[in-house]
């Protein structure tokens, strides 16, 4: 693993630039990852395979889990059409 040090000097970025970097990216990383992991559990339980595939393959910093989460996650009404809960406006 290369020093920071080095790779400041080189880049010509401060240390604590870098360190910050670091730590947003891994911020990063662990949202998209619970979202990801709530998201597919609750695909997995209702059966949807096609979700299930698409959200163990794109990785969108957790817009998709959210959005199948609370919208496209819901149940099917008896005509088969899904339910979307509208949000009021603010």
């Amino acid at each position: 693993m290369a020093d920071l040090t080095l790779i400041s000097a080189q880049y010509g970025i401060p240390v604590y630039i870098l360190v910050l970097l670091i730590i947003v990216f891994v911020l990063l990383v662990i949202w998209e990852a619970i979202w990801k992991l709530l998201a597919m559990w609750k695909a997995a339980k209702k059966g949807s395979v096609a979700w299930f595939i698409v959200l163990a393959i794109f990785n969108t910093l957790g817009n998709l889990p959210i959005l199948y989460i609370f919208i496209f996650s819901k149940k099917q009404n008896k005509n088969g059409e899904i339910r979307i809960r509208k949000i009021p406006p603010a």
